[in-house]
């Protein structure tokens, strides 16, 4: 699928232009509009998130949402995850809705929309609480169709007159600019530092080393927190269940949180160290500004970032595997190998 495969951009953009100058007529006061994503990064030895290649990997998408031709290629700091924007309503209504991402790129998203390198746009999108909805599925595994299963209204957007329904608006990217928080590894405790003026919300710190898991939570009351390395005693259930908890909390449904934690039930909780946190309002707005017209009675925004932490036993697992020529066992890092061997090399090269 090509860049402008799911776009009809002339007429796109002119609809654009008509709707955000107040061109459609106005909603129910009761739209509701919900959103989740992530933004996954990886802390370098300063706690800084490095440049990778966060599209390296196999594709988790199902093959009918729009893809940027050149993603495979693209760089950056931030990988954005799956935001999803949820809407509800009492009757059926039509709103634009555009997404800005002045750091980076839209890379996918589905149904089809105005896509430039900083900047999607949903010109027209249909809100209809009473159909059941007419979804696409490919009969595969992908973890997109868990996002479905909220009580969330079907929205239709039209494409060259093809109508494509979801359950939501989704979209993702690639961006280079500094997380909220940076995270680095100091004895055997993880040091998380807040450099904006708002605190984030929960903070999780998570390993699975060899199918044994630990976690724990903290809660940042200044510029930064140390948090012990867990003890490797706990089950994903707990954890899976004190998540949800923790996005209710932070503004989504009940069902909406479940569909969140269930799209990355084996991403987030794959071998390796990682640091969950919830960004604030404050932060996704300025990363990625929002506009819907007309304006909803309510909106939530409920991102969480994930940034790797590269251990010094992921390092020298990593180099073993290479070194003995284990492909399986270097397969299942995926898209943040290349860091971990870069990484790897470097604290090699110092030792030696």
């Amino acid at each position: 699928m090509t860049r402008n495969s799911c776009l009809s951009a002339a007429a796109l953009t002119l609809l654009a232009c008509t709707v955000f100058a107040g061109g459609l007529s106005g909603p129910p006061d009761d739209v509701v509009v919900h959103e989740w994503g992530t933004f996954t990064s990886i802390a370098g030895p300063d706690g800084n998130a490095v440049d990778w290649r966060p599209l390296s990997g196999t594709s988790d998408l199902p093959p009918f949402v729009c893809r940027f031709g050149i993603k495979g290629v693209l760089r950056g700091t931030v990988r954005m995850e799956t935001p999803v924007l949820y809407f509800y309503s009492s009757k059926e209504t039509d709103v634009a809705v555009k997404v800005g991402f002045p750091s980076g790129t839209i890379t996918e998203w589905y149904p089809a929309a105005k896509q430039s390198p900083g900047e999607i746009v949903w010109p027209s999108v249909k809100i209809l609480p009473a159909t059941n909805g007419d979804f696409r599925n490919d009969g595969g595994n992908s973890h997109y169709y868990a996002a479905r299963n909220t009580a969330a209204a079907t929205v239709q957007v039209s494409d060259k007159g093809v109508a494509q329904q979801e359950r939501f608006l989704f979209y993702r990217g690639v961006a280079t600019f500094q997380p909220p928080l940076s995270v680095k590894l100091v004895d055997n405790q993880i040091a998380v530092r807040n450099w904006m003026e708002d605190q984030p919300g929960t903070i999780v710190l998570f390993e699975n080393q060899g199918g044994r898991i630990g976690y724990r939570f903290g809660q940042s009351t200044g510029s930064e927190v140390a948090l012990q390395r867990p003890e490797l005693g706990a089950d994903i259930a707990s954890l899976r269940g004190e998540l949800e908890q923790s996005l209710v909390a932070n503004g989504l449904f009940a069902d909406e949180a479940h569909a969140m934690v269930e799209t990355w039930r084996d991403s987030w909780f794959e071998e390796g160290t990682r640091v969950f946190y919830i960004l604030s309002r404050r932060a996704v707005d300025s990363i990625l500004p929002l506009s819907i017209s007309p304006k909803p009675a309510k909106l939530e925004r409920t991102f969480v970032g994930r940034i790797e932490v590269i251990t010094p036993e992921l390092q020298t697992a990593v180099l073993e595997a290479r070194k003995k020529d284990e492909g399986a066992a270097l397969a299942k890092y995926g898209r943040f190998l290349e860091p971990i061997l870069s990484r790897a090399a470097a604290a090699q090269h110092v030792r030696n």
